[in-house]
């Protein structure tokens, strides 16, 4: 039994991803594959990703791994990790390119001209490094994570979900976005907990034993 499956569509650095979670589960079977039949066979499945959002879209699709990984969001706990957490939604900006469709929403890049400080000074984009992330929902995710923590990002793109409902966490650069969202059996978030210190462990860690209400 194959107890997490981090999908392999050539995007992202998946090594991080594996060797975070070898640590918080060292006893637990943990497969990086691009296999589709693994992930549909794994207990949990993790969909991370680095990269531009139609480049991410197109070698899910030409891979065969787009249907598993529908699949993964309703049947199982589903994490998904920077454009993980992206192609769930219907479309977005970045080549105007569709999502999965799973939330409803839009993926927008940062608007120019609000990307100011609080003393005028003119902010990167991508944004780039640590942000305190706010909670907004009680969650399993988040066991033993004190809000405001900080996680590491890199991205010039957020999520816009349709229904705020969904949003599980935000954080400001300089406006708040949604950095974190939850439905059911799904968790995914904007940062990278494999680089974000005790905070990105404890949440994958919390992501490892979560069994979802939806599914006891």
């Amino acid at each position: 039994m194959i107890d997490i499956a981090i999908v392999d569509y050539g995007m992202g650095n998946l090594r991080s991803v594996s060797k975070a979670l070898e640590h918080v589960m060292p006893h637990a079977s943990i497969v990086v594959t691009n296999d589709p039949i693994v992930v549909q066979k794994a207990a949990r499945v993790v969909v991370p990703g680095q990269g531009a959002m139609p480049n991410c879209m197109h070698e899910l699709t030409t891979r065969g791994l787009k249907q598993a990984v529908l699949e993964a969001a309703e049947n199982k706990p589903f994490l998904g990790i920077c454009i993980g957490l992206q192609m769930l939604f219907d479309e977005s900006e970045e080549g105007n390119v569709n999502g999965l469709g799973i939330l409803p929403g839009k993926v927008r890049h940062f608007p120019h001209d609000t990307m100011f400080d609080a003393e005028k000074n003119k902010l990167k984009v991508p944004h780039m490094g640590w942000n305190q992330v706010h909670q907004t929902i009680e969650h399993p995710l988040w066991e033993g994570i004190a809000n405001d923590a900080r996680f590491y990002f890199v991205h010039s793109y957020y999520v816009e979900a349709a229904h705020p409902e969904v949003t599980a966490a935000y954080t400001r650069y300089p406006t708040p976005f949604t950095c974190a969202v939850a439905k059911d059996n799904i968790f995914a978030v904007q940062f990278h907990p494999e680089k974000s210190h005790l905070a990105g462990l404890t949440l994958l860690s919390n992501f490892a034993k979560w069994e979802p209400e939806s599914f006891a």
